[in-house]
């Protein structure tokens, strides 16, 4: 079932980039994410409102959300953190670099991922998985390599920087990953993700309020459509609650193993790679077709490693 769960999350997660990307085109960095993760807020704490206020009616569904302890909170607040910190980076690059060159550079995540696993769980993979991480990691890898030379020509000037972001976006990413698994042993994964939800809100909010607003005020960005700025940022909290939720589900599968569940999760970024091709247009379209391809054929192995 844990397998299942992974692919629906990646599938989700790959929605979630083109959302992110469509949101990105018209609005500011931090009016997206912080818009997001107010609406996620908002829809999650409609199953926490109804655990607090009838318990026996939503303990016999799947959205129950129980209490933490001082410590969880502790925990949790920690884990929106090290979040935030990776969505900010991720933002940044996303909203200057094509949607076709972000994507496959997350799906890199995985392998640092895979690193930490071995050595703090002590996870160990078949044949079958090795070989779908390796096909899935190298892909990108050799992706990478055939545009070194314009990551090199842009690492000092302006653009650079948002490579630099998109690199510290995958590093704390990995590091969540691995702190996601060593709280789903002990904690219920509604909870955190709800409590995580509402401490990143909160975090934003005195955020905004620290700092000084845009001539014109906060909402000056967004008074430009009634439908295209609004819409794809609500698609944003949609696909971001059911990615984490069947994620968070699937890592609490004792069976589960996170550097497989995180491969597959990542390559959703095929469905970023299709967006940017077809509808955006974006540059070199057979060589990063022949990444995807690379992508789903390491997760078709990794399908089969994992049955």
């Amino acid at each position: 079932m844990w397998l299942v769960l992974s692919f629906i999350s990646a599938i989700c997660l790959g929605c979630y980039d083109i959302s992110k990307k469509v949101a990105l085109q018209s609005n500011r960095v931090i009016d997206v994410l912080t818009l997001s993760v107010w609406f996620s807020a908002l829809f999650l704490s409609v199953p926490w409102l109804l655990s607090r206020i009838c318990p026996e009616m939503m303990t016999a569904t799947p959205f129950y959300v129980p209490s933490l302890d001082l410590k969880a909170h502790g925990l949790v607040v920690l884990k929106s953190v090290i979040v935030l910190s990776s969505w900010v980076f991720a933002y940044i690059s996303l909203k200057h670099l094509p949607l076709s060159v972000v994507s496959p550079m997350q799906a890199t995540r995985p392998m640092w991922t895979l690193l930490g696993a071995m050595l703090l769980f002590g996870e160990r993979l078949n044949t079958w998985q090795w070989v779908g991480v390796s096909l899935a990691i190298g892909t990108v890898f050799v992706f990478s390599f055939r545009n070194k030379q314009t990551i090199r020509n842009t690492r000092h000037t302006p653009a650079g920087r948002y490579y630099v972001a998109l690199a510290l976006a995958i590093l704390i990413g990995a590091c969540s990953g691995l702190y996601d698994k060593y709280l789903m042993r002990s904690y219920d994964h509604n909870a955190v993700q709800v409590y995580y939800t509402f401490y990143q809100a909160l975090i934003l909010l005195v955020g905004s309020l620290l700092a000084s607003p845009p001539s014109g005020g906060w909402g000056t960005p967004f008074t430009r459509s009634l439908v295209h700025p609004f819409t794809p940022i609500l698609l944003i909290s949609v696909f971001l609650i059911i990615s984490d939720n069947v994620y968070m589900l699937a890592l609490r599968d004792p069976d589960s193993l996170i550097a497989v569940v995180s491969t597959i999760r990542r390559g959703g970024a095929v469905i970023g790679f299709a967006y940017g091709l077809l509808f955006l247009k974006e540059e070199d379209p057979w060589k990063k077709v022949v990444c995807m391809v690379g992508i789903l054929a390491g997760l078709i192995c990794l399908a089969i490693g994992s049955m």
